[in-house]
């Protein structure tokens, strides 16, 4: 019989044996018999046993637990129970249980307690620890007594398995299981506490790219080093988990601020663009984001995912490489995009789409040197369709294959009408680029009309450089050969990165409008990037162009800076081929500049209902352009200029507001806080009303549609005559 057994054993028979004044008769001694069973049992390996005393330190463990953890006890003896006995990591499979230490301190009975401890060679062991508190007669605490089990073998498996189901292999994120059940506990658990939560969709640009061309171990590694990326930038804010395949989650709980997700958003599309190598090859991949927010955009994980995905493929759909949130005109968007696709492919069929050219001029001579190429439909039903709406919908299949051959086909035959110093630029998208056996369309469209190679560029943009880069080299030797000159469009944006220059290829780096765009406003940086970039293009022997020139100030501004070329409404809008031939009387072409002195605050025309909150009353009206710092409205009459308002955007967006001007029927506001980007080429406020807080005056929150915020409903309890005029607005 072992020794230490026996010893505890008679430890604590000799305690009962001691009454203690006004004690309770002493509790019969054990029979020679039990702890002989004690000992047997203990032998047999069905459990071990351990005692602490009253002030929580080890003070007992039978001689099984000590040949299990390989040690005679001098190590473990004497220490607290916490320090021995450690709470098990909260992973996949572990138990949901109290700490060991607040069950101590509560003096509360242990059972099936799960704790880890390590042995004298340095492994972990894991046991079950059941245990009473010992309490003398006076009521005193005096220390537990208990068993233990180990489970070593069965909780490696059982948590072996449960991690498995709940993280990806591959990558060692959770899983798409793992991150169901956890958005619905925390959405669950945040209806009740009233918290907000941001859940960010992404998918790869161009993945599949690098798995067809470097095959699948390098699209398997690639897939390990986006996780790091992604996990380096999120930290402890969220969760990072990967739904399969190309597509990863991200769950970031309190978190709502659209700026402060915006800026986050942002930085994952820059990581995750920056070049990879993979087995000493390099390739380069991008994303894009979708992101929802609750319980603003939905109260449930499939509403809140439904939200999320819309507003990638919105993000997709604009370029790709950038975020996108979520708003409930995603939804019609959705349908109308599908009906769209139908229409521009009978248009394709038809012949309808056409061709329009903008010049690019030397701002120190005014003259043409170039015509930009650009694509417009109009349709015989909706009339005159925006690019920024179809473009994208054609990029979305092989449509996009079928119109860019034919635009450069059309714009080789028209150049050859111009001068001969005059060239042509025609866009490439980089599904068109990468299309094997692009360059021998070049050669065809060069073949058929008879321009001179050296007048053909191409533009295209960062886009193309996503997925294998040899391949995309060999393409750019191709097309050198040919003699055809390329420009990078839009350069700064999207997948940026200075490597893309360093092979000589580009002839013309074009400084994105969004750079161009309020560059003559106080403080800001936009100027200081103008100049890095037209100092690097001078150094790589390539032309700049300055997009999107709307006003004198800019104007002046970008020449000052040293862009070679001009390119926007400043100069002239697109023209078409019969307005253009009649300018060209006497070789050349110059244009003067005509536009406003001072550059605007960049603002979107429109055409939408929202409503306006003053004092206790709620208006409908009319905005007809909107600003990051103000909008235009009209249906209130009467309304002074000073007068501070709400205007409410619809969906929660509550935007203090200030009468600056104002005419009858027409005012303009001036905001307290300026909005921000929304990703996709609009504005939306930083944050929103909380649908919490709307239930809370009075609007149910089961009657609330996902991010549709009924703020209208307010005016059923408003009191007192209003002070303005509303007009019929018609809508």
């Amino acid at each position: 019989m072992p020794l230490g057994f026996l010893r505890s054993v008679r430890d604590q028979t000799a305690q009962a044996r001691t009454p203690a004044p006004d004690a309770a008769p002493p509790a019969p001694a054990p029979r020679p018999e039990r702890v002989a069973v004690l000992s047997e049992v203990e032998q047999l390996g069905v459990g071990m046993f351990w005692a602490t005393d009253a002030l929580g330190n080890l003070s007992f463990l039978s001689q099984r637990a000590l040949q299990d953890l390989e040690t005679d006890g001098g190590d473990l003896l004497g220490k607290p129970l916490v320090q021995v006995f450690s709470d098990i990591d909260s992973e996949p499979g572990a138990p949901t249980q109290r700490s060991l230490s607040f069950k101590l301190k509560a003096h509360s009975k242990l059972e099936e307690q799960i704790v880890a401890l390590t042995s004298a060679r340095g492994t972990t062991r894991w046991w079950r620890l059941n245990g009473r508190p010992l309490i003398d007669a006076k009521g005193e605490f005096m220390g537990y007594r208990g068993s233990a089990v180990d489970i070593s073998g069965q909780y490696i498996y059982d948590t072996q398995v449960a991690r498995q189901s709940a993280v990806d292999e591959l990558t060692g994120l959770a899983n798409r299981r793992k991150l169901g059940e956890r958005l619905t506990a925390m959405l669950g658990a945040f209806r009740v506490s009233k918290r907000s939560c941001a859940l960010m969709m992404l998918d790869l640009d161009r993945f599949k790219q690098v798995n067809d061309t470097m095959g699948h171990p390098a699209g398997d590694e690639l897939l390990k080093q986006v996780a790091q990326r992604l996990t380096a930038i999120v930290k402890d804010r969220g969760e990072v988990g990967r739904l399969g395949g190309d597509e990863f989650q991200v769950l970031l709980p309190d978190m709502d601020d659209r700026g402060t997700l915006g800026e986050l958003a942002n930085r994952i599309v820059q990581s995750v663009s920056q070049p990879y190598t993979i087995n000493g090859r390099r390739a380069i991949i991008g994303t894009s984001v979708g992101i929802a927010i609750a319980p603003y955009d939905g109260l449930d994980t499939d509403e809140l995912t439904r939200a999320a995905d819309m507003a990638l493929y919105s993000a997709k759909d604009t370029r790709g490489g950038t975020f996108c949130f979520f708003t409930s005109d995603l939804r019609d968007a959705a349908s109308k995009t599908a009906m769209l696709g139908e229409r521009l492919r009978d248009a394709v069929d038809r012949d309808e789409l056409s061709l329009v050219y903008q010049p690019l001029v030397d701002p120190e001579t005014n003259v043409v040197k170039c015509f930009e190429a650009l694509l417009r439909w109009n349709d015989p039903e909706e009339g005159s369709i925006s690019p920024a709406l179809f473009i994208p919908v054609a990029e979305s299949d092989d449509l996009i294959i079928r119109i860019g051959e034919t635009a450069l086909r059309r714009a080789c035959f028209d150049a050859l009408d111009w001068p001969e110093t005059i060239r042509v630029a025609v866009n490439v998208s980089a599904k068109q680029f990468t299309r094997p056996g692009f360059h021998k369309t070049v050669a065809a469209a060069l073949e058929s009309s008879g321009l001179s190679p050296g007048r053909l560029e191409l533009e295209i943009t960062e886009s193309v450089f996503v997925g294998d880069l040899e391949s995309v080299d060999a393409i750019f030797g191709d097309l050198k050969k040919l003699g055809v000159r390329l420009a990078l469009d839009d350069f700064g944006t999207g997948y940026s990165s200075l490597g893309y220059l360093k092979g000589g290829h580009f002839k013309k780096l074009k400084i994105d409008q969004s750079f161009v765009r309020g560059c003559t406003e106080n403080g800001d940086i936009n100027p200081a990037i103008i100049s890095a970039i037209v100092a690097l293009a001078k150094a790589l022997g390539m032309e700049t162009v300055a997009e999107g020139v709307e006003a004198m100030d800019e104007l002046a501004l970008v020449r000052e800076r040293g862009a070679d070329l001009v390119q926007g409404y400043i100069y002239s809008r697109p023209l078409t081929q019969e307005a253009l031939l009649p300018q060209f009387a006497d070789g050349t072409m110059k244009v003067t500049p005509e536009g406003p002195a001072r550059h605007r605050a960049e603002r979107i025309s429109m055409y939408r209902k929202v409503g306006l909150i003053h004092e206790d009353h709620y208006y409908d009206v009319i905005m007809r352009n909107l600003s990051k710092t103000g909008a235009r409205i009209n249906g209130l009459g009467g309304v002074p200029i000073g007068t501070d308002v709400v205007l409410d955007l619809g969906h929660g967006q509550l935007v203090v507001s200030k009468v600056v001007n104002a005419s009858e029927s027409s005012q303009g506001l001036k905001f307290e806080t300026a909005l921000i980007s929304d990703g996709g080429g609009g504005f939306m406020t930083r944050h929103r009303i909380s649908p919490y807080s709307l239930a809370e005056a009075g609007i149910p929150l089961a009657a609330l549609g996902a991010g549709a915020f009924p703020l209208a409903k307010w005016r059923d309890a408003n009191k007192g005559l209003p002070r303005f005029i509303q007009l019929d607005i018609g809508i």
